[in-house]
């Protein structure tokens, strides 16, 4: 997984409001926090960050069918 992916998602889904943070560090690991002053979780990497976007874009698109 590409690096630069995964820093596309994190700052899609921050700027959309769907987590409040999400921070590579220098490990290579993402700090990710759901809303401010929630609990931090350390992902392992760019491909965890991935399948959390894809997670979240799930859950979007079942709120938005559900509200149909």
């Amino acid at each position: 997984m590409d690096s630069a992916e995964a820093m596309a998602w994190a700052e899609t889904l921050v700027r959309h409001k769907l987590l409040h943070a999400a921070l590579p560090t220098p490990s290579g690991q993402w700090l990710v926090q759901h809303r401010s002053g929630g609990p931090v979780r350390v992902l392992s990497g760019p491909t965890a960050l991935v399948e959390l976007a894809a997670q979240i874009q799930g859950l979007v698109r079942t709120e938005a069918v559900r509200a149909r």
